[in-house]
């Protein structure tokens, strides 16, 4: 579909797009859609072993790839899925204080789905819609 823009930050971004041709957002007129981004820091590539830590880094994934398709970030997002390895228990506190931090002033839709296993050692991936205005 050439009429799309595709955006692939540096590191994982362009590691994935090379070797997997998949990108990590997509621009559609005033919306961008967002593939799934883990916890992983994008340039070494690596995990960390805190999940409060992890879940923190792929809210900022998020955001990044956002930002890399010309948007603002967290505050124009409407609509995320969250899929996570964990019980919910293990993971709710900071994904409650990464939502309550970032959409200060919206609550988008959301929805949380404990799947078996995600890419590598995962334990949260999240994928975002967002509306430019």
């Amino acid at each position: 579909m050439s009429h799309l823009q595709y955006f692939d930050y540096p590191g994982f971004g362009e590691r994935s797009k090379r070797e997997l041709n998949y990108s990590q957002a997509v621009r559609i007129d005033n919306r961008i859609e967002v593939s799934g981004q883990g916890g992983w820091d994008r340039l070494p590539e690596e995990y960390p072993e805190d999940i409060s830590k992890e879940v923190d880094q792929a809210f900022d994934n998020v955001e990044h790839a956002i930002q890399q398709a010309g948007g603002e970030g967290w505050k124009q997002v409407y609509k995320i899925r969250i899929y996570i390895t964990v019980p919910m228990d293990e993971i709710a506190q900071p994904l409650i204080r990464n939502m309550k931090e970032r959409c200060k002033d919206h609550g988008p839709l959301m929805t949380i789905v404990q799947v078996p296993a995600l890419y590598s050692i995962m334990r949260i991936e999240i994928e975002a819609e967002a509306h430019l205005g």
